[in-house]
């Protein structure tokens, strides 16, 4: 187990440092343009994947179903709603709105009328690990809360979007991980390219290379490898194991600024990567029941 928890620490850099990237390539290309480019993308490098590996898509029409519906909470809807919410949202309370991914799978796992048993230990450890999430980035950025109440609705959106994401894939366990990756982005980019081209006419911008460089980091990094390592980690952790790495984002652009920028953690900070980390452990306990 211990792999799995550190390609959980992976995926919560990768998915980190997507605040980072999408709002670079945002200061020069457009919402519904940038979720196009991200998962079209990674489609082409997903498939250059099934191509060396030999793997071959599905064939049968209700596994696409499936597929479909997972592309349409984990890709199309979350990251179109996310990055049009980041033009309005300050970072730091973004990062606390999209965090909320654990407590959703919690209260969507009670909601259930066959719901999975729900270990005390989860719930309690969702809970702390959003506590410590606050407490890392800033109270004060709280303050900040309800003054772009669409775009903070949209952003709380996307991590719902997630948590229903995470509690549906369950479905495709019997896919490998780089064939549902590589299917569910080509599914987001089948709707996402006509989307952009009708509503928001890509030909028209004129992005930066560093609006440019950023996208393409968007797509291979914080896409398609880190899909990969989500379904992989979905059928290992299960749903609310994948979902708590939401928590370890806020704790990984704390460290980043530490080690790249020299920033200090004050006390707070600390304490709330302390509780971060308990909270993720607490969920991903084995003795836990699994959601």
């Amino acid at each position: 187990m211990i792999r799995e928890y550190a390609l959980l620490g992976l995926l919560a850099g990768l998915w980190g440092s997507s605040y980072l990237f999408a709002k670079v390539a945002l200061a020069g290309i457009s919402p519904l343009t940038l979720a196009a480019a991200r998962v079209t993308i990674a489609a082409v490098v997903l498939f250059c994947f099934l191509k060396i590996g030999k793997k071959e898509l599905p064939r049968d029409a209700a596994t696409w179903r499936l597929l479909f519906v997972q592309s349409l909470f984990n890709s199309t809807l979350a990251w179109s709603i996310l990055a049009w919410g980041q033009q309005y949202v300050d970072s730091g309370l973004a990062g606390v709105l999209n965090s909320t991914s654990p407590i959703f799978v919690v209260l969507l796992t009670l909601a259930l009328p066959r719901r999975a048993p729900l270990g005390g230990w989860q719930v309690g450890g969702a809970l702390l690990g959003f506590g410590g999430v606050v407490a890392t980035i800033g109270v004060d950025v709280l303050g900040t809360l309800g003054r772009d109440v669409l775009a903070q609705l949209a952003t709380l959106a996307s991590a719902c979007l997630y948590a229903i994401a995470a509690l549906h894939g369950r479905r495709l366990a019997h896919l490998s991980p780089l064939v549902t990756a590589a299917s569910t982005t080509l599914l987001a980019a089948v709707c996402l390219v006509p989307a952009s081209l009708l509503l928001e006419h890509p030909w028209t911008l004129a992005p930066s290379a560093r609006s440019l460089g950023a996208a393409c980091a968007l797509g291979f990094l914080c896409t398609a490898i880190a899909l990969l390592l989500y379904f992989r980690l979905l059928r290992t952790l299960g749903s609310m194991g994948v979902t708590s790495q939401s928590y370890l984002r806020s704790g990984v652009s704390v460290l980043l600024g530490m080690a790249v920028l020299g920033e200090r953690v004050s006390p707070a900070a600390g304490v709330g990567l302390a509780a971060i980390i308990l909270g993720v452990a607490a969920i991903n306990w084995r003795g836990a029941k699994s959601g």
